[in-house]
């Protein structure tokens, strides 16, 4: 609360102040505390100020019973935060100035209070990219589904949970330099949910109607505030380049990132992805990588591609 008010009333945020180094702040609270709105105000003006920031984490509290989103990060965690803020001070900024926004993980579609549609999504590409691009300079958004893996530093992360929260917090997140649509998006959502558990009654399983979810790429690719540069991906079981060179011509993206996430890819869930970049003008295939070198070479193409419209 202090560091957003600007307050210099000891030493500590004296010294806040009065710097101009980079600031990486480790919150940690009680989770009633870090959910208040005074909190997320304050987190958001933090945030704006430039300040970056490294948790909290879901888990248990120091108090007996309690759980929640405000333990500290993981030392090692905070290390590689420190190790990255060091490292974007010193590597070229090609998308400084530039405003970026990224989708990551799945999403779950709820069929009753208990149930829900979902995939295996991890996230950790889309969060990836998040991370690779707030290193290259640029203001990042991150749009998350439910994920289990810890926020990219430097990016402000807006969570949701359906397809149609993750839409809105797009549309919401708008004007952008820069789109990755990077999450798994259900396809589908049950037609009309219940707000009571399913339950067994002898009879068979229940049917349930299904009903399209929105297009989240097909619309921000023609949308009227739509970002210059767009890049969406094609997760594949079979014909993985030929359905992203469709998904290119349909949905109005600058860039399909297709991926074979077939079982035997191991790809979701996993810590290595191979992808195949399809353009208007070809499809360049790239060799099995970390998702984090992914990632890095995605960042740098994009920027490439910007430059050169410049």
């Amino acid at each position: 609360a202090k560091m957003a008010q600007g307050l210099a009333n000891d030493l500590a945020t004296a010294c806040l102040l009065a710097t101009s180094a980079p600031v990486l702040a480790c919150p940690a609270m009680n989770p009633r505390m870090w959910a208040h709105p005074a909190t997320r105000r304050n987190a958001a003006q933090l945030a704006a100020d430039g300040v970056r920031c490294v948790g909290p984490a879901e888990g248990a509290m120091a108090e007996r019973g309690e759980t929640g989103v405000g333990r500290l990060s993981e030392p090692l965690e905070i290390v590689a935060a420190v190790e990255a803020l060091f490292a974007a001070a010193t590597a070229p900024r090609p998308l400084a100035g530039r405003r970026a926004l990224v989708t990551s993980g799945p999403t779950h579609e709820p069929i009753d209070p208990v149930r829900y549609i979902a995939n295996r999504s991890s996230g950790r590409q889309g969060h990836a990219i998040a991370a690779a691009l707030a290193a290259a300079g640029a203001e990042v958004v991150l749009i998350s589904g439910p994920v289990a893996i810890p926020d990219p530093p430097g990016v402000t992360v807006v969570r949701v949970e359906t397809a149609r929260q993750m839409l809105a917090a797009v549309e919401a997140a708008l004007p952008a330099d820069i789109a990755v649509m990077a999450a798994a998006v259900a396809d589908w959502r049950v037609a009309a949910e219940t707000d009571r558990k399913i339950k067994k009654d002898g009879g068979g399983a229940p049917a349930l109607a299904l009903t399209e979810n929105p297009d989240i790429l097909r619309t921000l690719g023609h949308h009227p505030n739509r970002p210059a540069f767009v890049v969406g991906f094609a997760a594949e079981t079979n014909d993985v380049v030929q359905n992203g060179r469709v998904k290119l011509a349909r949905k109005g993206a600058d860039m399909i990132v297709a991926n074979d996430v077939s079982p035997e890819s191991r790809v979701m869930g996993g810590l290595r992805n191979t992808v195949h970049i399809v353009e208007e003008t070809g499809v360049t295939h790239w060799p099995t990588l970390e998702k984090e070198v992914v990632a890095a070479r995605l960042v740098a193409l994009i920027a490439e591609r910007l430059g050169a419209r410049s």
